[in-house]
């Protein structure tokens, strides 16, 4: 007993004058002391050596011992919390982590590049909101209330006004650039557009279109066909050719479709043209008086011309994409495969 006495007493003037200066040297304190072969273990297999009579004593005093050693330990475990949360040091000169390069959506890159072709000859850019009123989306076009032409749009109304729609078109953009600027008008007007359509590979609820309008004095079909072979040439090559076929679209007299000759199979026949040779790209055609009276332009002074394409459409051919739900579902491996472009 006296031995044991003799230890602790040596042991408790150790603990009470230590300071630690660092996590490292707490540690070595933790261990030593309360580590599983530590002192206070240690001690704690001599109470077989201590008389029976005796080892109450001897337990009480090993105790206190021990709750010495756990306070001096608790008092300074934040610095050993320090100590921990720094983590491994770090070698600044060692090159850093590459991050994956982001990519532009195919999407977005060919609305760029035809922005970009009509730029060149004097177009600029409008948008507008995509929900529209009735107005600006129908009745401004030639599409008065109970026109058949409204039958065309599988048309999304917003319930609690269903005077107000998901344009189903970005012509809605052109009403609202004729209706706060007087000619000469030349815009291209990009943008998303709405359908209430089942979403499948060919189609989905919502698009993309790129329409142009162009209103001065003398306009002619020939300056639309004009313009139309500028773009095509420039999008997908001088060796493409060009068919009109007429048409019908309430904001234009006379209405026309544009195909380009299959630049996949060179007009052989493949499952893109679906072997006719020729892919339908757009709509145009001169636009209606009734749409510039409308708009206070006076169509005896006043003629133009508008056309409208789908984005994904003209994405479907120049990168054979066949699924349109490709471009909304973010699955990265099939981005990344325009990341050079």
């Amino acid at each position: 007993m006296s031995s044991l006495h003799e230890q602790i007493q040596q042991y408790e003037a150790e603990i009470t004058a230590f300071t630690p200066i660092d996590a490292t040297e707490l540690e070595n304190f933790r261990i030593r002391f309360l580590g599983t072969k530590g002192i206070v273990k240690q001690l704690s297999t001599e109470m077989k050596n201590v008389p029976p009579e005796q080892r109450k004593e001897a337990g009480m005093l090993l105790n206190s011992f021990k709750q010495l050693a756990e306070g001096k330990y608790d008092a300074h475990k934040d610095m050993q919390q320090a100590g921990a949360s720094k983590g491994p040091s770090v070698d600044i000169t060692l090159p850093g982590t590459p991050l994956p390069t982001g990519t532009r959506h195919p999407l977005r890159i060919v609305e760029n590049q035809i922005v970009s072709i009509f730029e060149k000859i004097g177009f600029s850019v409008a948008t507008g909101p995509e929900i529209e009123d009735d107005w600006h989306n129908f009745t401004s076009l030639n599409m008065p209330e109970h026109h058949p032409a409204r039958d065309m749009q599988d048309t999304f109304y917003v319930s609690q006004n269903p005077d107000w729609v998901l344009r189903t078109h970005t012509s809605s953009t052109q009403a609202r650039v004729m209706e706060n600027q007087q000619p000469p008008i030349r815009v291209i007007c990009p943008g998303r557009v709405y359908r209430n359509e089942t979403i499948s590979a060919r189609a989905h609820c919502f698009f993309h279109q790129c329409e142009g309008l162009y209103i001065d004095k003398d306009v002619s079909f020939a300056d639309l066909k004009q313009t139309l072979y500028y773009f095509v040439t420039e999008m997908f090559g001088e060796d493409t050719k060009v068919r009109f076929r007429p048409s019908y679209f309430p904001f234009t007299e006379p209405s026309a479709e544009m195909d380009i000759s299959c630049t996949v199979c060179g007009g052989s026949g493949c499952s893109l043209c679906k072997h006719t040779g020729w892919v339908e790209i757009l709509g145009c055609g001169m636009v209606h008086p009734n749409m510039l009276r409308n708009f206070n332009i006076d169509p005896e002074v006043y003629t133009g011309y508008a056309f409208g394409l789908g984005v994904e459409r003209i994405t479907q051919i120049k990168y054979q994409v066949n699924d349109l739900r490709l471009y909304s579902q973010n699955d990265v491996r099939f981005l990344r495969q325009f990341q050079s472009l």
